[in-house]
């Protein structure tokens, strides 16, 4: 009993000590070699429950991997916090325990092929359900490592996965063999091909690194930090407010050759935001027009509130709100350029924070629970968003940059649809204020490195607070505004338009995943019927 909550917290423990932005990840590739030795001494033991037994015991090494990474969300929410990491631990544990349940239908390696592919599957499957959490995806945590990673451009963050459970098993396999010959120089002889399943790919990706072209075009940035609590300061502020913070920080730092000036996410958001048919009309932003015409080239992409009436019997849409019978209202977490062209383009925010901007399949839960949104201050209400993601052109140098909104930057394949739509740099608009001087504005930065490198194309970052910043398109920080800090920052911003293996197919290696796990659920349950026709 002593020695599995031993094993399944050293799991736990190397697991948390491989996560960014602390961490490195040379220990996840041992990671889970303890859960599997576990797993494994379970199976052979005479106890009843193996199943719930592994479930219990692999949710604990979990629990302390999710309290250790993302025990931040409770700045934010308490409610939102227990959540997520009880939920998120459970679909580990139920991988383990899936895993322990194939050991009794394949061999060894077979097992490990169904865990490996269980664990891709229900990472992409956790990019694109409602209650998507996908901060814990394992190829996530090597974006503090950009010079191991430059193949991500071919495979994505799933590459990453891959490479850390292939080569768990890996290891795992040699310590069963030490177990059985006690021979410490065999382990090591043995061990050779893991060390250089770990040197290799680093090498490569040192490689990509070094023969990386420099971008031949280049565009002037200039993005703000306001440095606003989002709790409290920003919803007594009113839209002229921020008008004066955003000329303030922005006006001393742009220069004739300036071509965007950008700003956190939700940045003008007074009140119920602006109404999304009149805002073009209104004095507010021919204020705001006024300004961007008084610089040679520039453009502003803002972060702005929109909202939407309808008048409607049944609800109009299905991310509509109620207000009173017959009045629905749409809200929408936006970007907006402003320039000098008469009309403006817009994008709306389409990977939404669960629980904050979208109730999780309302339709199923609005009925038996209400409204159920957490409130993070300001508008409490679900968000509409848009199939397509919208790229902004330049009105004079034609230039094009993906409007990517906060927790949008963690979804692979989904920024890869803005480089489809000709993207040529990355503009995040982000609002990390939330949970506070944590690890939690450091990871999602650092998760923006990976989208970089996997689309090749430069970030210019506005976050309200921590951390505002410019990266090129092999990741690297060029420079940035520290946490808690006021200011506005410019920088030169590489051009690339060339599409990468990884933006033209995406999550293929996912795909593939589920496919070999869709196969081998089938090759499992018909052994189970062939045993029980044969008795």
């Amino acid at each position: 009993m002593k020695q599995n909550y031993i094993l399944v917290l050293l799991s736990g423990i190397l697991l948390s000590l491989g996560w960014p932005t602390y961490g490195c990840p040379i220990f996840l590739f041992i990671a889970l070699v303890p859960l599997f030795d576990f797993v494994n001494q379970i199976k052979d033991s005479s106890i009843k429950n193996k199943n719930i037994t592994v479930f219990s015991y692999s949710y604990l090494g979990f629990l302390i991997w999710n309290i250790c990474t993302t025990w931040w969300i409770f700045n934010s929410s308490n409610f939102g916090g227990a959540f997520a990491i009880i939920c998120n631990t459970s679909f580990y544990a139920i991988l383990i325990t899936l895993y322990h349940w194939s050991l009794t239908r394949f061999s060894k390696i077979g097992a490990s092929v169904f865990l490996i592919s269980a664990w891709i599957s229900f990472e992409k499957f956790h990019l694109i359900w409602d209650f998507s959490w996908p901060w814990l995806n394992l190829g996530n945590a090597f974006s503090e490592y950009i010079y191991w990673i430059q193949w991500y451009e071919y495979t994505g963050v799933f590459g990453g996965t891959l490479w850390v459970l292939v080569l768990n098993f890996f290891f795992y396999f040699q310590y069963q063999k030490y177990k059985e010959s006690k021979s410490i120089k065999n382990l090591l002889k043995k061990s050779i091909p893991g060390l250089l399943g770990i040197a290799l790919p680093i090498i490569f990706s040192l490689i990509i690194f070094v023969n990386q072209d420099t971008p031949k075009d280049h565009t002037e940035v200039v993005v703000i930090q306001p440095n606003i609590d989002p709790y409290k300061e920003k919803y007594q502020l009113t839209n002229e407010d921020f008008r004066r913070v955003l000329i303030d920080l922005s006006s001393k730092k742009i220069s004739p050759e300036t071509s965007y000036l950008i700003t956190p996410e939700t940045f003008f958001s007074e009140g119920l935001g602006f109404d999304i048919d009149t805002f073009e009309n209104s004095e507010f932003y021919g204020s705001l027009k006024n300004y961007i015409s008084s610089f040679k080239n520039l453009n502003l992409v803002a972060g702005n509130q929109f909202y939407k009436i309808v008048r409607s019997k049944k609800e109009p849409t299905k991310t509509a709100n109620k207000i009173r019978d017959g009045v629905w209202v749409d809200y929408y977490n936006s970007a907006i350029q402003i320039d000098t062209s008469k009309k403006s383009p817009i994008y709306h925010k389409s990977k939404l924070v669960v629980g904050v901007e979208n109730m999780p399949y309302k339709s199923f839960f609005k009925p038996l629970l209400g409204e159920f949104m957490l409130d993070f201050g300001g508008t409490v209400s679900s968000r509409a968003t848009q199939k397509e993601r919208t790229v902004f052109k330049h009105t004079t140098q034609g230039t094009l940059t993906a409007p990517i909104i906060c927790y949008e930057s963690i979804y692979g394949e989904f920024i890869t649809q803005y480089a489809l739509n000709g993207a040529q740099f990355f503009s995040i608009l982000s609002n990390d204020a939330w949970w506070g001087n944590t690890q939690g504005h450091k990871q999602l930065l650092s998760y923006s490195r990976l989208r970089a490198i996997e689309n090749r194309r430069a970030i210019a970052r506005s976050a309200n607070t921590g951390i505002s910043a410019f990266i090129d398109a092999q990741g690297k920080i060029i420079s940035s505004i520290t946490y808690n800090e006021t200011g506005a920052l410019k920088g030169v911003v590489g051009l690339n338009s060339e599409l990468t293996f990884y933006t033209q197919y995406g999550d293929y290696i996912a795909r593939l995943s589920n496919f070999i796990f869709f196969l081998l659920i089938l090759a499992a349950f018909g052994n189970v019927f062939r045993r029980k026709n044969d008795a």
